[in-house]
């Protein structure tokens, strides 16, 4: 029943998405982060201070988020139909395919029109770096980063933590994932009230990243991609990152098409210094834009298709 509930939940994220005037949980995390953030910085004034205080930061979101969650579906089982109403619609809300995809086609589509100001301001909703000055194969190289790396943290991850430990856990490592975006950043401003927001990240993301790695080597082979390049380069450059885990689905998108990403972007201002990831073996274009989605769609089925089968066979043998 488990398996056919997060089945439904991928059908639906596919089908619908994100859409903007639905109420979601991941609003409602950044909301209750941001109010922390507050209260924190008010008490906390030395470096030591803000990391202690980003550490309670971790413990009330991720908690409450848990714990939340798990209540919705304990007073939703007075009826089946509504645990499986309930369980559907918060396993859907941890999936991102639908809306990482359709937020870089917005962008191919706007640089197709030659629209690179649009096209800057449509990159910047999901990116953290400033897009101001980006050109049009900048633009292209960054939108195909994000989707390599999002394919792990929006995808694979939540489908990981929903077969492992229901929606409950999925929806504590999106709070987790979220922590990391809104203050896991090496700059003055976050780099101690999000110290652990970012280390715990690293940690939760380790076993996923690595299965994103495999899972495009294996979506490359069936999209008739370079899956070879995709496989080495996930490995080969594996450390050619400041996180522990983005290089693995990095290098395999990399390695599928041929491209060199990564290098030094800036920040809020400041510039960070990355490391290639890649051959840089032929230039950049809008089309790899696509071809990355054709990537996310179909290592987003594998896996929930190897998750699936894993979860059935632990469920009848043990």
């Amino acid at each position: 029943m488990q398996v056919m509930i997060y089945g439904i939940a991928y059908l639906l994220d596919l089908i619908i998405g994100d859409p903007s005037n639905w109420p979601h949980p991941v609003r409602f995390i950044g909301n209750g982060i941001n109010i922390c953030v507050k209260a924190i910085r008010k008490v906390c004034k030395t470096e030591r201070q803000l990391k202690i205080g980003g550490l309670f930061l971790w413990i009330i979101i991720v908690g409450l988020t848990y714990f939340i969650t798990w209540g919705i579906l304990k007073l939703a089982q007075f009826n089946i139909i509504v645990y499986w109403v309930v369980s559907i619609y918060l396993a859907y809300t941890t999936l991102a395919t639908r809306c990482l995809g359709d937020e870089a086609r917005k962008i191919w589509y706007t640089l197709q029109r030659s629209s690179i100001e649009k096209a800057r301001k449509q990159l910047s909703m999901i990116v953290g770096r400033d897009t101001t000055e980006l050109s049009r194969d900048e633009i292209s190289k960054a939108t195909v980063e994000t989707v390599a790396e999002n394919a792990s943290d929006g995808v694979v991850a939540p489908l990981f933590y929903l077969l492992i430990g229901g929606p409950a856990l999925a929806m504590a490592y999106k709070a987790v994932n979220t922590l990391d975006s809104m203050v896991g950043y090496q700059n003055e401003k976050y780099r101690s009230i999000g110290y652990f927001s970012a280390k715990i990240d690293d940690i939760v993301n380790y076993i996923p990243a690595r299965l994103t790695w495999i899972f495009i080597s294996i979506a490359s082979f069936f999209l008739r991609l370079n899956w070879r390049d995709a496989f080495h380069i996930g490995w080969r450059d594996r450390k050619q990152h400041k996180s522990p885990n983005c290089a693995f689905p990095e290098g395999a998108v990399a390695g599928a098409l041929g491209l060199q990403l990564g290098g030094a972007h800036y920040y809020f201002g400041e510039l960070v210094e990355k490391p290639h990831i890649g051959d840089d073996s032929r230039s950049i274009t809008i089309s790899d834009i696509l071809l990355t989605n054709k990537l996310l769609y179909t290592s987003s089925f594998i896996a929930l298709l190897c998750f699936s089968a894993i979860r059935l066979l632990v469920e009848r043998f043990l």
